[in-house]
């Protein structure tokens, strides 16, 4: 990985430049606004403090949601500041606009060490245009709040497999540095992308198959085997020729899936039973069924003790682990059980097998909290679901690429 890092930019020295970082803080809120999970924050906390500490005028950006391009009070950077603030020690202002007038009075504002964060930058909607003109645009504006000799810092790895304006353009305006998450997470995969040991197993969860079929195949091919749970697994066992009732199924994906199985068989592992439930809520009535058993009208909406037994056995002996999707609908304790069996069987690997351990961010991270599951039992927890997938399916990342152009 050629590309300049942070420690590369605090030797250069930031007493009194502005930087510029993306950030990823699409932190999951619940009704009333409130964080529920800060563990994309605290990821950040690292490469903040070192510029702080650095004498830097520091300039945050990242998104919250999916606001479309509008400016919608739902998806503001608020609660963030807040919580920025909060762990941080010190007061971090939020700009009431992206680029606008405010971000601009508070970035000419900012003294050695401050911190700031400007609004939502998917607020507007040449942050994602496919236009590369008016990407090119909104980061000439973004980059316009650096000042003259700033830099551009990279440490939201949630976002380097997206070519938008704060995560690409900016790179190619500004000097261009990996922050520390970026490059721990970039080290950590690239174990896992390039020499895993063996046996290498991959759990994949989730709800679409159609989402997973690249990875799915891309990882078959390395490891040793591939467990599929979740959403996804549904039309697998709908190819291999049971009836899921009312379970998630993409009928269209049935022929691939086939295909799937006719090519890789032997090294994918589905469930044996599952969780059958009346209707999709957490006061449904719910039974432990064979796979061909689930009851007229219901759905399946975890995998069975059975299948978490089964899939424990193939972990205990692993490796290398990779995880990446929950087994069930984890949010209702009805239809946590699998992710929880599952999650503690890669914890069990990694105590008692010396497995190294990554969980492939997204829910699959969100679930190791909201469980009450030992964080520290895993070699990683990754803060990026879509590029951790992107990087060990061997996609280019544009957010990477551009750090080492």
């Amino acid at each position: 990985m050629a590309f300049q890092t942070l420690d590369d930019l605090l030797k250069e020295g930031v007493e009194s430049r502005h930087v510029l970082v993306r950030s990823d803080f699409n932190v999951p809120l619940d009704e009333e606004g409130n964080i529920t999970d800060p563990g994309r924050i605290n990821a950040s906390l690292p490469t903040i403090k070192a510029l702080v500490e650095g004498g830097a005028k520091v300039i945050l950006s990242a998104h919250l949601g999916r606001p479309k391009g509008e400016v919608n009070a739902k998806f503001s950077l608020s609660p963030v500041a807040e919580a920025l603030s909060e762990a941080l020690g010190q007061y971090v202002a939020l700009a009431g606009d992206v680029t606008g007038e405010d971000a601009h009075e508070r970035a000419n504002g900012l003294n050695d060490g401050d911190v700031m964060l400007v609004e939502n930058v998917r607020f507007d909607p040449r942050e994602t245009s496919k236009d590369e003109a008016e990407r090119g645009q909104f980061a000439d504006e973004l980059v316009a709040l650096a000042a003259d000799n700033g830099a551009f810092v990279s440490d939201g790895f949630g976002v380097v497999h997206r070519a938008q304006a704060s995560v690409y353009d900016v790179a190619k305006r500004l000097p261009a540095y990996a922050g520390k998450l970026v490059e721990k997470e970039l080290s950590v995969l690239s174990t896992v992308a390039k020499e895993p040991e063996h046996p290498y197993v991959v759990v994949l969860g989730g709800a679409k198959v159609s989402d997973k079929l690249g990875v799915i195949e891309a990882l078959a091919g390395k490891a040793d085997k591939v467990i599929i749970g979740g959403g996804m697994c549904y039309t697998l066992l709908a190819a291999k020729g049971y009836n899921v009732q009312e379970s998630l199924l993409q009928e269209d994906q049935i022929e691939n899936c086939k295909d799937l199985l006719e090519r890789f068989g032997d090294k994918l592992v589905l469930p044996v039973d599952l969780i059958a439930a009346s209707k999709f809520a957490a006061d449904a009535e719910t039974q432990v069924v064979e796979l061909d058993s689930i009851p007229e009208g219901w759905m399946s909406l975890d995998i069975g003790p059975k299948s978490v037994e089964k899939f424990a056995e193939v972990l205990a002996s692993s490796k290398t682990v990779f995880w990446n999707g929950p087994m069930g609908v984890f949010e209702m304790e009805a239809f946590s059980k699998g992710t929880a069996g599952v999650a503690q069987a890669i914890i069990d690997a990694t105590a008692n097998n010396g497995s190294f351990s990554v969980v492939g961010g997204g829910d699959s991270a969100a679930s190791v909290r909201m469980l009450g599951l030992d964080e520290d039992g895993f070699s990683h927890i990754s803060t990026g679901g879509g590029a951790s997938l992107e990087y060990l399916e061997g996609k280019e990342l544009p957010g990477v690429s551009v750090l080492e152009a």
